[in-house]
């Protein structure tokens, strides 16, 4: 592939909603020895992540629904976080246009693009593009709660932004990507 990294086996494990494949790889290191490595590697697409803010209001929308990774860990699996889905072969910022409007029944106002991250690049492919919008009453299309056929099922949650950013602190919002755009917000409303 390049001259630091060469695939020599690249095998899918498994393949249902995404796949996971065992790469093994040779990598030259910076003092030019190569080493041989194998990584599972797990991949669905990347995504795109939005945050609803209301200015007036100074709250934030955001989400609660089941994650069956949280609870395998051992954590709450009624995840509070920022509206996402993948990109389902559209723009970034359609895609979180899109999926603000199916989980929380709101057409974001006024989106801004804030950044991409990787959360767990050791073994995900998974990039997520993350964006901030306005929602306010005038902003609501329908009442939410996400799409029954794609498993989702959906609370709404508005929280005084204050409130969300002492969640973080409390470990009542422990999602990377959620922490990630609530902080961004803090610091440019300074």
């Amino acid at each position: 592939m390049t001259e630091r990294i060469t695939i020599i086996a690249a095998d899918t494990l498994a393949k249902n909603w995404g796949s996971l494949t065992n790469f093994t790889l040779d990598y030259r290191r910076r003092d030019g020895q190569v080493q041989r490595l194998q990584r599972e590697i797990y991949d669905h697409g990347s995504a795109a992540a939005m945050l609803l803010f209301d200015p007036a209001r100074e709250t934030v929308l955001l989400v609660r629904q089941f994650r069956v990774p949280v609870h395998l860990n051992g954590d709450d699996p009624d995840l509070l976080e920022v509206c996402a889905g993948l990109l389902d072969g559209e723009a970034p910022e359609i895609a979180a246009a899109r999926e603000a409007l199916e989980e929380t029944g709101h057409a974001p106002v006024s989106v801004t693009h804030v950044c991409n991250c990787y959360a767990s690049p050791g073994s995900l492919t998974e990039k997520v593009s993350l964006f901030l919008g306005h929602y306010n009453a005038g902003t609501l299309r329908h009442a939410g709660g996400g799409l029954v056929e794609e498993g989702e099922e959906i609370e709404l949650v508005e929280l005084p932004l204050a409130e969300a950013l002492d969640m973080i602190a409390t470990g009542r919002i422990i999602d990377a990507k959620t922490i990630i755009l609530l902080q961004h917000l803090a610091l440019s409303r300074r």
